[in-house]
C-alpha cells in the first residue's frame, strides 16, 4: 500500500460532498446512531462506482454520452430533492433529546442513492485504481479490490469523524428554533450548489 495511495485517498474522502453533508444532517437532527447509519449507507453507496470501475462498466459510461448524461441528471434531480426536502421539511432537521429515530433501512438507503446516482464516482475510480496497479501485476484484479476496500474503509471513519462533529455540535441548537431554520437552509443551498456542480460539469 503505497503512501501515495493513501494521501490522494485521504484528501478524496476529506473534501466536503454530499455524503459529508448527509452523514451531518443525520447527526444533527437524530445523534450518535443515525450519524453511524447514514455514514454506512453513504459508504455503501461507492460499490456499485467501484465495481463498475474494476469490471469495465466506467469505460462505456465513457463512450457513450447518453448513459453518462441519464445517470447525472438522475443524480442532480435526487439532490434538488434532498434540498427540497431539507427546507421544505421540519422533520427532517429536529434537534430534540426524544426525537424518534428512524429506522435503519431508510437511513441507509437515503445514503446509498446519493453516493449511487453520482456517475463522477464511476470515472473517478476508472481513473483513481488503476494508478496504483501494475498491468504487468498478475494480481491486478485482486490488488483492485484491496485498493478498493481501503478507500470505503476510509470513507467509513472519516464519514463517521464528521458525524460525531454534528453530534457535539448537536445540544448547543437544542430548542433554538431560528439556529434550525437557518441550518436548514444551509443543508438545502448546499445541496442545491452540488447539484449545480454536478448538471453542469
Amino acid at each position: 500500500m503505497s503512501i501515495e495511495f493513501m494521501l490522494t485517498t485521504l484528501i478524496v474522502v476529506i473534501t466536503p460532498g454530499t455524503g459529508v453533508l448527509y452523514t451531518m444532517a443525520a447527526g444533527l437532527s437524530r445523534g450518535t446512531r443515525a450519524s453511524f447509519v447514514a455514514a454506512v449507507g453513504c459508504t455503501l453507496g461507492i460499490v456499485p462506482h467501484m465495481a463498475a470501475a474494476i469490471t469495465g462498466l466506467a469505460a462505456v459510461l465513457q463512450a457513450s454520452p447518453t448513459a453518462f448524461q441519464v445517470l447525472k441528471y438522475l443524480g442532480v434531480g435526487y439532490l434538488l430533492y434532498m434540498a427540497w426536502a431539507a427546507i421544505r421539511d421540519k422533520d427532517a432537521l429536529t434537534v430534540a433529546e426524544d426525537t424518534e429515530p428512524r429506522s435503519a433501512g431508510r437511513v441507509i438507503l437515503s445514503g446509498i442513492l446519493i453516493n449511487i446516482l453520482n456517475p463522477k464516482l464511476t470515472i473517478f475510480f476508472f481513473a483513481f485504481l488503476p494508478q496504483f496497479v501494475s498491468q504487468t501485476d498478475p494480481n491486478a484484479f485482486v490488488r483492485m479490490i484491496a485498493l478498493s476496500g481501503v478507500f470505503m474503509l476510509a470513507t467509513l471513519v472519516v464519514f463517521i469523524g464528521y458525524g460525531q462533529f454534528a453530534v457535539m455540535i448537536r445540544k448547543h441548537v437544542i430548542a433554538r428554533p431560528n439556529v434550525l431554520t437557518w441550518i436548514r437552509r444551509a443543508f438545502g443551498v448546499a445541496f442545491v450548489g452540488l447539484a449545480a456542480r454536478l448538471a453542469f460539469e
